[in-house]
């Protein structure tokens, strides 16, 4: 039987993971995605971003909207939990999805001009083209967790199904 760490030691040596919550936040008619245009990276994705050191996914989420859109979400419940695999460049990634509710017109939203260059209500038929391939699955998936009330769990963007024998 080998060596027992102190709690500590143990916690610190186990691997440690970036985590992100968006919000799914549509027209009245549920037809158009609302997205944001950072101005570091060439794709859109929805309005939230990274969580803080001990910060819970819905608490990131309301406040990275109003640092982005300047408004106050009433945050629905979570439509998307997304696990990323790590890459060379940077470690796994939990994404969270929450129902942002709907909004008549973008024009009533204050843009964070350090960060974004635009928003603006994406079609349903043009997210694959305007979002990376995981964001724009996340974002389908989001849609459908929606309409049917449920939330799915995703690995790379993929659906997992709920009897998966962990092969995708």
């Amino acid at each position: 039987m080998g060596k027992r760490l102190e709690p500590a030691k143990w916690y610190a040596s186990l691997p440690s993971f970036l985590s992100s919550a968006t919000a799914l936040i549509t027209n009245r008619a549920g037809t158009a995605v609302l997205a944001v245009k950072p101005n570091y990276r060439p794709h859109w994705n929805l309005p939230g971003g990274i969580m803080e050191a001990g910060e819970p996914p819905h608490v990131c989420c309301v406040r990275e909207v109003a640092e982005e859109l300047g408004v106050n979400l009433n945050l629905g419940r979570l439509l998307v939990l997304d696990w990323v695999e790590p890459t060379p460049v940077r470690k796994a990634w939990f994404g969270y999805v929450f129902d942002g509710g709907a909004l008549d017109d973008p024009a009533q939203l204050t843009l964070q001009s350090e960060e974004l260059d635009d928003v603006a209500f994406i079609d349903e038929s043009q997210i694959r083209a305007r979002f990376t391939a995981n964001t724009a699955d996340r974002v389908h998936a989001a849609l459908k967790a929606r309409a049917s009330n449920g939330v799915a769990y995703l690995h790379n963007g993929r659906i997992v199904p709920a009897a998966s024998s962990g092969a995708l």
